[in-house]
């Protein structure tokens, strides 16, 4: 499992050069808005892996994948993960700085994510399927 609160286990969390630097400046930017997700988000680019945008495995969630989810009622998601100005939950597009966002970033198709909503509930949901950016989307 992968947790955006509390104790972090030794899960792998795999992340791009370009989602890593966008992602490190946009959780410093975001301290005096949004403490305690940034700091979680800078926590999870602290201990993630790098590498080449053109070397992510397709089943790596990065900014701009869709992923569909199952909570644990068994119930699937399809949701879009992206940068906070173009988040929209009408459209299920969330946005990497919400609990639910840092918790998906650079997580794999199998692990299970948690996470605390902003109301304190803990939440979990498994990966079961990540279909990668459109072309060129990476990193934009």
């Amino acid at each position: 499992m992968q947790h955006a609160t509390g104790l972090r286990p030794p899960s792998r969390l795999l992340v791009s050069d370009a989602d890593h630097h966008r992602l490190t400046g946009l959780a410093r930017a975001s301290l005096d808005r949004e403490p305690e997700t940034a700091e979680e988000l800078l926590s999870e680019m602290d201990r993630a892996v790098v590498t080449a945008a053109a070397s992510m495995p397709a089943n790596v969630v990065r900014m701009d994948s869709t992923v569909t989810i199952r909570n644990d009622g068994g119930h699937t998601q399809r949701i879009t993960l992206v940068y906070p100005g173009e988040a929209d939950i009408s459209e299920n597009r969330i946005s990497v700085l919400t609990p639910m966002g840092t918790a998906l970033i650079g997580a794999s198709i199998g692990q299970t994510v948690c996470w605390s909503s902003r109301g304190g509930r803990e939440l979990s949901a498994t990966i079961e399927a990540v279909d990668a950016p459109a072309c060129g989307r990476e990193g934009s």
